[in-house]
């Protein structure tokens, strides 16, 4: 599998500092089909971005001009969000809503009006925006597509005939004309077998198996998988194989190691690429079907080093990911006239 990314050196010293980029600014979500730019009949999202924000209202509040400038320069189709971290609808005690932020108290409306300010700053007026929320400030998804593409179906589990959300709105599905597009924050493994995080994390790895051979479209699948697959994947291998919680030993030693790095996870998700081995990146990856591999035109990180240059306030990078035009796009593309 080739990988597009700079490995971090065996002696673990940060890459050298790279001047940061410029680019303009811009604005919110909207209703489906309000405003925007008109698409081509046929055309589908080629530009992805994926990060997890680690508290996406934190980020709006500090760091959102930065990220806008590096929105504005990549000008992706499509931005998948993970760990957002805000509540979902609903009162307490009530049943919430994940598709909408909580406003029934003067802090959420507060923080929704942060959000909302946030995304009617350019260039996100032109994204229209999915939620899937946790019921309180823990986890959480989202998705901004460009209002031009209009997806056939979004589902929030992985079983997509339920219209139920997953547990902690972990999950986004958008289905296009020739591909799936996958959004997911995958479980912590956790340290202990007896805090259940095991456990919880053996059924998520199990779902996704049973997603992944159950597609029947090339798939995208990005986001937060919080797993590294192979050791060219981490810094210091020995030191995360080796790593214990307060001298804990789980009583397998399939489990042991740093969560995120264990034998057991690693073993899983091979066995889920297995079934479409794709591009893949650390633990924030874009991985696609061997049907779209030759439409590769690149996928970067676009931060560097331990100074965490290019994160923008959270603990991942951006990841961003350029496919070509599928041949009958390409087709479809009316020619000049003479």
């Amino acid at each position: 599998m080739k990988r597009f990314f700079q490995p971090v050196p065996k002696d673990g010293s940060p890459a050298k500092k790279r001047p940061a980029a410029a680019a303009d600014s811009g604005d919110a979500p909207a209703a489906a089909g309000a405003g925007g730019e008109e698409g081509s009949p046929g055309e589908e999202p080629r530009k992805f971005l994926t990060w997890n924000a680690n508290s996406l209202l934190l980020r709006m509040k500090s760091d959102w001009s930065a990220f806008s400038q590096l929105v504005a320069r990549l000008d992706p189709d499509v931005i998948c969000v993970q760990e957002v971290r805000m509540p979902a609808a609903g009162s307490k005690g009530a049943p919430k809503n994940p598709s909408q932020l909580k406003d029934d108290t003067s802090s959420s409306r507060d923080e929704k009006q942060v959000v909302l300010r946030a995304l009617l700053s350019s260039p996100f007026k032109d994204y229209r925006v999915w939620w899937s929320l946790s019921d309180s400030k823990y986890a959480g998804t989202a998705m901004f597509i460009k209002k031009k593409f209009g997806p056939k179906k979004v589902s929030f589990n992985l079983d997509r005939s339920s219209s139920k959300h997953e547990t902690d709105g972990r999950v986004i599905i958008v289905e296009f004309e020739s591909f799936l597009l996958l959004n997911t924050y995958a479980p912590n493994n956790g340290w202990k077998e007896e805090e259940n995080s095991f456990q919880r994390r053996r059924k998520w790895d199990k779902r996704m198996l049973e997603f992944v051979q159950r597609v029947d479209k090339p798939l995208i699948w990005c986001g937060d998988l919080n797993v590294s697959h192979e050791e060219i994947d981490v810094s210091h291998p020995d030191f995360f194989s080796s790593a214990k919680l307060n001298g804990y030993t789980p009583p397998n030693k399939e489990d042991c190691g740093q969560p995120g790095f264990t034998p057991a996870e690693r073993r899983r998700f091979e066995n889920i690429l297995s079934q479409y081995r794709g591009k893949r990146m650390r633990i924030d990856y874009f991985v696609v079907s061997e049907q779209l591999k030759d439409r590769i035109i690149s996928c970067e990180m676009h931060g560097r080093g331990i100074e965490l240059e290019g994160f923008y306030g959270s603990d991942h990078c951006p990841v961003s990911l350029e496919l070509s035009k599928a041949a009958t796009e390409a087709s479809e593309t009316p020619k000049p006239s003479s």
